[in-house]
C-alpha cells in the first residue's frame, strides 16, 4: 500500500503545475486524501469488515467532498484534481494513471445488485462534471469530455463528448510505458460537434448562395 501511495503522490507533481514540496501535496490536496482514506477501507473491506469501511468513506465524504465506496477498485496513479463533488460507486474499478476532475460519477443506473457501475481503462481522463454511468466499459487512452454523460461503451483512445456522450475523435496512439505517460489535460482542445456542424452548415449556405448567385447572373444575361 505504501508503494502505491508513493505512486499516487508522485502523479500530482506530474499532472499539477501548482505542486511545489511533497509537505504540501500531503497536507493540502483532498484527491490524496481521499485515496488514502479509501485505500485503508478498501483493505479493511475485503477483510469483510463492512461497518467500520463504511464508516472511513463517510469521514473521508465529510472531510473531502469526495465520496469513494469502499469496495471500489482502483489501480495506482489515480489524481482527483480538486475533487468536490466526486462519486465513485460500489462496483466501480478503476485502472492506472486516471485523472479525474471534481463533479464526476462513476454511478449506476438502476437498483440492481451485482455489478453496476463502470470499469475504467488506463490513462483515461475524465473531465468535471461528465456522469459515467452504469456498467459499461471505458477503454485505455480515452478521454471523456466536461459535462458528457456516458451510457455505453467507449472503445480505447476515443475522445467522447455531449449528452448524451458520443465518440468523436479515436486515434491510433503509441501508448507509452507508465512511468514517462504523459496525460492530456487540455479539455479545451476537445472537439466540439455543435462548432463543427455549424461550421459544415455555414459553408453549405455559402455553396448555395454562390449557385443563387450564378442563377440569378444567368438570368440577367438572358434578359
Amino acid at each position: 500500500m505504501f508503494k502505491t501511495l508513493k505512486e499516487d503522490i508522485k502523479v500530482i507533481f506530474e499532472r499539477d503545475p501548482a505542486a511545489k514540496s511533497i509537505l504540501e501535496v500531503i497536507l493540502c490536496y483532498p484527491g490524496l486524501h481521499a485515496i488514502i482514506m479509501h485505500r485503508i477501507a478498501h483493505y479493511l473491506y475485503k477483510k469483510k469488515l463492512i461497518l467500520i469501511p463504511r464508516l472511513i468513506s463517510q469521514f473521508n465524504r465529510f472531510i473531502t467532498g469526495i465520496e469513494i465506496h469502499p469496495g471500489a477498485k482502483i489501480g495506482k496513479g489515480l489524481f482527483i484534481d480538486h475533487g468536490m463533488g466526486v462519486v465513485i460507486g460500489e462496483t466501480t474499478e478503476i485502472g492506472d494513471n486516471v485523472t479525474l476532475y471534481q463533479g464526476v460519477t462513476l454511478g449506476g443506473t438502476g437498483k440492481e445488485k451485482g455489478k453496476r457501475h463502470p470499469t475504467v481503462g488506463n490513462n483515461v481522463v475524465i473531465g468535471s462534471g461528465a456522469k459515467v454511468l452504469g456498467p459499461i466499459n471505458i477503454g485505455d487512452n480515452s478521454k471523456i469530455g466536461a459535462g458528457a454523460v456516458v451510457l455505453h461503451d467507449v472503445p480505447p483512445n476515443c475522445t467522447v463528448v455531449g449528452v448524451p456522450g458520443h465518440c468523436v475523435k479515436m486515434e491510433n496512439i503509441r501508448i507509452k510505458p507508465a512511468a514517462s505517460y504523459y496525460v492530456d489535460l487540455e479539455h479545451s482542445k476537445l472537439p466540439d460537434p455543435i462548432e463543427d456542424e455549424i461550421r459544415s452548415l455555414r459553408i453549405r449556405i455559402k455553396k448555395l448562395e454562390t449557385y443563387i448567385k450564378n442563377m440569378e447572373d444567368d438570368e440577367d444575361e438572358n434578359l
